[in-house]
């Protein structure tokens, strides 16, 4: 639990609060070693070596629970590109994001440990590849990735790396694969920070929220504030750092039950071991709203809003309960966390889902009432998570669809480790789900008819 340092309450408090701030740091940095370690065992077991993965352009069908090689329920293969084909010197993949042209073309940005590779989702789901961009510093595990308004907003762990900004319009005319060169390329390159955890994006307020730029930076990781309404002079009108270090986040113009919020922006920021809710309307004064504990966390991760209409419930998961064995999630089944947050002053924990299968959790979206969380070995899981406002223990939700990409620990029911699936992207009209996953690729996925 994250502790305020009131003056009032001496000198005790600001040690237990110091301690606590410390113990985060401590255990971020184990997260990141943790994956490192996984990450080097991957390579060493030769889940990177070339020509390992085939791409194909074969559709298959789930039928009896699998397509292909992988098991499925409800989610059918349309293609896979491995990242050896996408461009990629490493060949491991991280986060993604997509983007739709104006004439309705579906684009997706696929980060990998070296660079950006750009894609084309055609009209019968093939992934058809247009090229790629570098990292603008060194290789790193870490890329993240969000659009605004057509542009392509990248960060990385990678030190000095700060954010490139690239317009995918750029795809629109390419005829062959193209690597774009990180100085001409680019539209801006924004060095107001170094190296980011996450790119959070807000594209009706036209901001970027760089998150985990750095505890001994003047902003402590926290929201770092990035103004693209002029995508080529990118500038800074904030930070907002009171509870420290982001891990991730979620931007909204309110328009909940709160009602003493309607019409201003709000972020909702996954802290480490809270839920931690901010108002950012004034960029040069944003104001803490709350921050919330819960029993059994050990890192909070990610999360997401339930209903972008109402506002009053989201999903939160951490990313190292199942390993730590914490709480509910002591027996290695991916844990999703439900909090009513109908009053942004006081969430409360409401209750849980479980998966039918162990595995660590990493992203997920929420669209109509379906979560598609990307939840590393197992994969895609689709949730029908829409009873929430009749029952918000979480009874009411149920798995309705998945896609396994990581085939080795099926028959044990899953593993609680970092292999698999990094991130999804769920939004294109067309129905096409990309899947981005660390050691095979990317793969273009469609729930069944």
């Amino acid at each position: 639990m994250k502790l305020s340092i009131i003056a009032a309450l001496g000198v005790a408090t600001l040690v237990t609060s110091r301690s606590i701030k410390t113990a985060n740091h401590v255990a971020m940095e184990r997260l990141m070693d943790m994956k490192v370690s996984s990450r080097e065992k991957l390579r060493n077991d030769g889940y990177f070596a070339a020509g390992k993965w085939k791409s194909t352009k074969k559709v298959q069908a789930c039928t009896n629970g699998k397509a292909g090689e992988y098991s499925c329920n409800g989610v059918d293969l349309q293609a896979f590109a491995s990242h050896e084909d996408l461009g990629s010197k490493t060949k491991e993949g991280n986060d993604i994001w997509g983007w739709t042209s104006d004439d309705g073309r579906e684009f997706a940005a696929v980060g990998q440990t070296d660079g950006t590779a750009f894609v084309e989702v055609t009209k019968d789901g093939q992934i058809k590849y247009l090229g790629r961009l570098p990292t603008q510093t060194a290789n790193s595990i870490w890329r993240d990735m969000k659009v605004v308004d057509g542009y392509v907003y990248i960060g990385s762990e990678a030190p000095g790396h700060g954010l490139q900004v690239f317009d995918l319009r750029k795809l629109l005319t390419v005829t062959k694969p193209t690597v774009f060169d990180i100085k001409k390329d680019l539209t801006a390159w924004f060095q107001g920070f170094g190296s980011s955890h996450n790119i959070v994006s807000h594209e009706e307020a036209n901001m970027i929220y760089a998150v985990g730029t750095g505890r001994n930076t003047s902003c402590k990781g926290g929201l770092f504030m990035v103004d693209v309404s002029d995508p080529a002079n990118p500038t800074s009108p904030g930070c907002a750092s009171e509870d420290g270090y982001v891990h991730d986040a979620q931007c909204v113009i309110y328009k909940g039950p709160d009602s003493q919020y309607n019409g201003k922006e709000v972020c909702f920021n996954y802290n480490e071991d809270t839920l931690t809710i901010v108002d950012v309307t004034d960029k040069s004064a944003p104001k803490q709203i709350s921050k919330t504990p819960y029993s059994g966390s050990s890192y909070t991760h990610q999360g997401w809003i339930i209903d972008p209409e109402n506002m009053a419930y989201l999903l939160l998961d951490d990313e190292l309960d199942e390993m730590d064995k914490t709480g509910a999630a002591a027996n290695g089944h991916t844990t999703t966390y439900i909090f009513d947050v109908s009053t942004l002053a006081k969430p409360a924990y409401k209750g849980l889902y479980q998966s039918p299968v162990k595995s660590i959790d990493h992203n997920q979206y929420i669209i109509d009432g379906l979560s598609y969380q990307s939840n590393y070995g197992s994969g895609l899981r689709i949730v029908d998570v829409s009873s929430v406002t009749q029952d918000p223990t979480g009874k009411g939700f149920k798995e309705v669809g998945f896609f396994d990409c990581h085939p080795e620990d099926d028959a044990v029911g899953g593993e609680v480790e970092f292999f698999g699936s990094w991130s999804v992207y769920p939004y294109f009209k067309s129905g096409y789900i990309l899947l981005n996953s660390i050691e095979r690729g990317l793969y273009s996925l469609k729930r069944s008819a």
